[in-house]
């Protein structure tokens, strides 16, 4: 198994645009275009984090705060 990393997330739902910020070290802001319905946010930022990280989305989990806006996000390093 590898190393595992945590960021906090503060999701901002129904954005004009998904971005992923840096706001201090290890606390990032999301912009999500997403509604926070059916999960549809929390699989936006998943596939956004994935992305700006360049990992498999299957690396990146939402280890707490999946109904709230500031999430603790694990992201996995094969």
């Amino acid at each position: 198994m590898g190393i595992a990393t945590v960021i906090q997330v503060k999701a901002r739902p129904r954005a004009r645009r998904s971005s992923l910020a840096e706001t201090s070290p290890g606390v990032w802001s999301a912009q999500l275009k997403s509604a926070p319905a059916d999960g549809k946010a929390n699989e936006e930022l998943i596939a956004l984090v994935a992305q700006y990280f360049r990992c498999a989305r299957s690396a990146v989990s939402i280890k707490s705060g999946a109904s709230s806006r500031i999430k603790r996000v694990r992201i996995e390093d094969r």
